[in-house]
């Protein structure tokens, strides 16, 4: 049984899972062609999508260790989920408001299941609220759509604020927005204010996607050199292009690394 929490539940007929294969690929899509998320069948816990490596830029300022917690809101088809679980000790806690979404998940997606994975069943703009989750996450990845794909269903100021007051001193959120498109000017107004500007953003996209990431004061102690350091580690270790990132998030930068 999934935790739940009270406020905006899912109805039937909201958002109904279905499915593609392509090339050895699955899909999960909402009813439309928007793609919601991705798994290689032969290597499921690889990335597929260019969107969801790019939100693992967040391991360039945090080292999870076993006790730390990592919180993924938005489950799509597990790809995070199962990436984070895979590649670090974290604990990790998964929110997603649709039922249907973690049955299509166990299902065809492969959904981890143990003792570091916790899926809680509600409404994120409530659970990024409750003070029980405050000051609790080393990393809070965000990638909230529905089936029409216009923008985050969860964008308010107070969401952004409430993303802010769930991480710990160092921790870093990373966000999916839309480059060409009305929603992301006004994200990005309300992820500067919750984070005090403390905001960076990765080149976007060919299909689209904008990465954010926001961050605590503290995430900010580390020097330019350990930053590489820490690059040339996730490179070797992971495969991932974190010399790029670094660079093009230190590009983007509205203020300087010491």
């Amino acid at each position: 049984m999934l935790p739940s929490l009270n406020g905006s539940e899912w109805q039937p007929g909201e958002d109904e899972p279905t499915l593609s294969e392509l090339d050895g690929i699955r899909y999960l899509h909402f009813g439309t062609p928007w793609v919601q998320g991705a798994m290689r069948l032969r290597r499921p816990t690889e990335l597929v999508l260019d969107y969801t490596r790019l939100m693992m830029a967040w391991l360039l300022f945090v080292r999870p260790g076993k006790e730390d917690r990592i919180a993924i809101l938005g489950l799509g088809a597990g790809a995070l989920l199962r990436y984070v679980l895979a590649h670090t000790p974290a604990i990790v806690d998964t929110v997603e408001r649709n039922p249907q979404v973690f049955a299509a998940c166990a299902a065809y997606f492969r959904l981890p299941q143990g003792p570091r994975s916790e899926l809680i069943e509600g409404d994120a703009g409530l659970w990024v609220q409750d003070p029980e989750h405050h000051a609790r996450y080393a990393a809070l990845m965000v990638d909230l759509y529905d089936a029409h794909a216009q923008g985050p269903v969860c964008n308010s100021p107070a969401f952004y604020s409430g993303c802010r007051a769930c991480l710990q001193e160092g921790g870093v959120a990373v966000v999916n927005l839309f480059g060409n498109h009305d929603s992301h000017a006004p994200n990005m107004r309300n992820l500067l204010d919750a984070f005090d500007g403390r905001v960076l953003q990765l080149p976007q996209t060919p299909d689209g996607n904008s990465i954010v990431l926001g961050f605590t004061p503290e995430a900010m102690a580390a020097s330019s050199r350990s930053l590489f350091e820490r690059a040339d580690v996730l490179e070797a270790e992971l495969k991932l292009p974190a010399r790029r990132w670094l660079r093009e998030l230190l590009d983007s930068a509205r203020f300087t690394l010491d």
